[in-house]
């Protein structure tokens, strides 16, 4: 069992209320951990205010030191880590290493921006004033994060504010909060053991309800879906709190006739089907020009069909469960509603799936816009591939979602390139790469996919306050 982490202490449930965490690949429970009332919470939201009070007048330095520890913890316990993750997420553990290297590089970034935070000076309108501004930290942050990244939503939000000089309290997904726990293990012997970084486990609901009421809360950061983010944004608007919503997504990735099939395939199975294909930037739409078409889904489905299913801490696992069975349930209704209306599935049967938790890969061919799997999200190792003609019609299919985060395009052609970079209504667009994350890359969607940016140089405002100062001529 273990305790959330409040104002550097570590503490049970007012209630005594606990919550048991289970490996999805197995059922096996892997321990429990508080439950938090609304009282408890508020009492982390006080931890969280009485250490702002010193952290807001700390150095660059000092901060960028403490992010810097907390970055070589991460490092040191790389592979304790991964096997955490894999145990409570169910990822394959390659992809567990890469994500705590991933989560890692942001409290290294950040640390190098919290050196970088100006402000500017203003020419006046008369000689004897000076002008400018001045950058400081908003104040006490909430951070609510999803259970796909359990480890980098996390320090992608805490380590920008804290390298701002603001104080956060975080509610981690309940179905992975040991990953969030290890971390306030690595935050506290970073020296953030102050109340800098607090860790509220328990329900996401009471936590959200709680920090949107509270006026010392002045940012909210959340990472979910789009419907949980209007709730959220619903509920902060009556305190007036700066936001940042990382929400759904349907990313498209089109391949034009012009691009080496192998890898396009290639790239095009590892945008749909890294972590299970539960990512908000996974390939949920794949248009291939009809050149292709026949061949891509050939291959496609080829090499899918080799992906070896299992326990994430199999090294030869390609594709780990789901997080639960609802998510299961969730996946299959979107593979039923487009075989009842005519499309093509290709995978290997679900009765030799390993577990129940476990959605064997599938392949949907030949979607219409009919279908529930253009519109919705599949959070899952299920693919939806169609045939395009013209440039112009599958950028319109492309745009025909609420959501914006992420876009692929593979094409040779330079002004193909530049006019679906035009064209695309996404926060992000790569072009013959599935590979457009990182701790410099400015993470976020427009449309409904969320308000804001992660990571980069952007990803430091969320949690920054812009004052303007006048100073006169005391002897005039």
């Amino acid at each position: 069992m273990e305790n959330a982490y409040l104002g550097g202490q570590w503490q049970t449930a007012g209630s005594g209320a606990r919550t048991a965490v289970t490996d999805p690949a197995n059922g096996e429970t892997l321990g429990q951990v508080p439950d938090l009332d609304s009282p408890t919470m508020q009492a982390g939201i006080d931890a969280a205010v009485a250490a702002f009070a010193d952290w807001r007048h700390s150095t660059a330095g000092d901060r960028a030191e403490a992010l810097l520890a907390w970055y070589d913890g991460m490092c040191r316990h790389r592979d304790p880590l991964a096997e955490m993750m894999t145990r409570e997420q169910g990822k394959p553990i390659d992809e567990a290493r890469g994500e705590v290297d991933y989560a890692a590089s942001f409290l290294r970034w950040f640390a190098e921006e919290a050196r970088r935070i100006e402000g500017t000076a203003i020419p006046p309108e008369a000689p004897t004033l000076a002008l400018g501004t001045r950058r400081e930290p908003v104040g006490v942050a909430a951070i609510i994060t999803p259970w796909n990244f359990p480890l980098a939503m996390i320090t992608r939000k805490v380590g920008a504010a804290i390298a701002a000089g603001c104080t956060t309290v975080v509610n981690p997904a309940s179905e992975t909060p040991f990953c969030a726990l290890a971390l306030a293990r690595l935050a506290e012997a970073a020296g953030l053991d102050a109340g800098q970084f607090n860790v509220l486990t328990g329900s996401g609901r009471t936590f959200g309800e709680t920090v949107c009421a509270d006026t010392r809360v002045r940012a909210l950061s959340f990472t979910g879906s789009t419907h949980v983010g209007r709730a959220l944004l619903a509920g902060a608007a009556d305190t007036v709190k700066c936001t940042s919503m990382e929400l759904g997504g349907n990313a498209p990735f089109i391949v034009c006739d012009d691009v080496d099939l192998d890898r396009a395939v290639d790239d095009a199975i590892a945008a749909k089907f890294q972590t299970s294909g539960q990512d908000c930037v996974a390939a949920n739409r794949i248009y291939v020009h009809r050149k292709l078409y026949d061949a891509f889904v050939a291959r496609f489905v080829e090499r899918m069909n080799a992906m070896p299913v299992g326990h994430g801490l199999d090294e030869a696992t390609a594709i780990g469960p789901l997080i639960h069975s609802q998510a299961v349930a969730d996946v299959q209704a979107l593979a039923d509603d487009a075989a009842a209306q005519g499309a093509r599935l290709f995978g290997r049967p679900q009765n030799e799936a390993p577990g129940p938790n476990f959605f064997m890969p599938t392949t949907i061919a030949d979607f219409t816009p009919a279908m529930r799997i253009a519109r919705e999200e599949a959070f899952g190792p299920l693919a939806a591939i169609a045939p395009f003609d013209d440039d112009d019609a599958v950028m319109a299919a492309a745009n025909d979602t609420i959501y914006g985060l992420a876009s692929y395009v593979y094409t040779h052609d330079d002004a193909r390139i530049r006019r679906f970079l035009r064209g695309l209504d996404y926060g992000m667009v790569g072009i013959n790469t599935m590979d457009i994350t990182g701790a410099q890359v400015p993470f976020g969607g427009v449309k409904q996919s969320g308000l804001g940016r992660e990571g980069g140089h952007a990803g430091i405002e969320a949690y920054l306050e812009t004052k303007f100062y006048c100073i006169g001529d005391a002897h005039r």
